[in-house]
C-alpha cells in the first residue's frame, strides 16, 4: 500500500532537487504542527492538477463501477426520481472527495518533504521527538533577533539546552 501511495504522490507533485533552507524548514514545521497550509514554494514542490484529475478519475472508476453494477437492477425497479436524486448525491460526493483527496495528498507530501529536509539539517535528531521543540524555538526567533548565518548554531544550542534540562 505504501508503494502505491508513494507512486501516486510522485505523479501528483513535481519536486525540485534543491534543498530546503533552514528557516523555511522551521517555518514549514511550525505551520504543519499547527495544521496550517504551507506554501509549496517553501518546500520546493508543485501540485500537478491534470495528473490529480486523472488519478482521481481512476480511483472513482474503481469505486463507482462495482457500485453501479450492484445498484443498477435496484434502480430499474424503483421510481426514476430516486435515480436522479442518487446521481446528484454521488456527483456532490465526487466533488467533495476530490477536495479531500487534494488536501490529503498535499499534507502527505508536505510531511514527507519536511522529514527529508529534517534529515538534511538535523540528522542526529528524530523528527517525531523534536518537531514540537523546534516549533517553540521558531516562535522565539523574532525575540532573539538571530541572523541567518547564526541560525543553525542557535537552533542546535537550544535543542541541546533543552536536552540537558530533561
Amino acid at each position: 500500500m505504501q508503494k502505491i501511495k508513494d507512486w501516486i504522490l510522485k505523479k501528483l507533485f513535481k519536486v525540485s532537487n534543491q534543498s530546503v533552507n533552514l528557516l523555511d524548514l522551521l517555518e514549514a514545521n511550525a505551520l504543519y504542527n499547527e495544521e496550517i497550509s504551507i506554501d509549496p514554494a517553501k518546500l520546493h514542490f508543485k501540485f500537478q492538477e491534470f495528473n490529480a484529475y486523472l488519478i482521481f478519475a481512476v480511483l472513482c472508476a474503481i469505486v463507482l463501477v462495482p457500485l453501479i453494477l450492484l445498484t443498477h437492477s435496484g434502480f430499474q425497479i424503483v421510481d426514476f426520481h430516486f435515480s436522479i436524486i442518487s446521481a446528484i448525491g454521488v456527483t456532490a460526493a465526487i466533488f467533495i472527495f476530490f477536495d479531500m483527496f487534494k488536501i490529503y495528498a498535499r499534507k502527505s507530501m508536505t510531511k514527507k518533504l519536511i522529514k527529508k529536509a529534517w534529515n538534511e539539517h538535523f540528522p542526529c535528531f528524530e523528527y517525531e521527538k523534536y518537531s514540537k521543540l523546534l516549533e517553540e524555538i521558531y516562535h522565539k526567533l523574532p525575540k532573539h533577533m538571530i541572523s541567518k548565518p547564526n541560525l543553525e548554531s542557535y537552533v542546535l544550542e537550544q535543542i541541546i539546552q533543552n536536552e540537558q534540562k530533561e
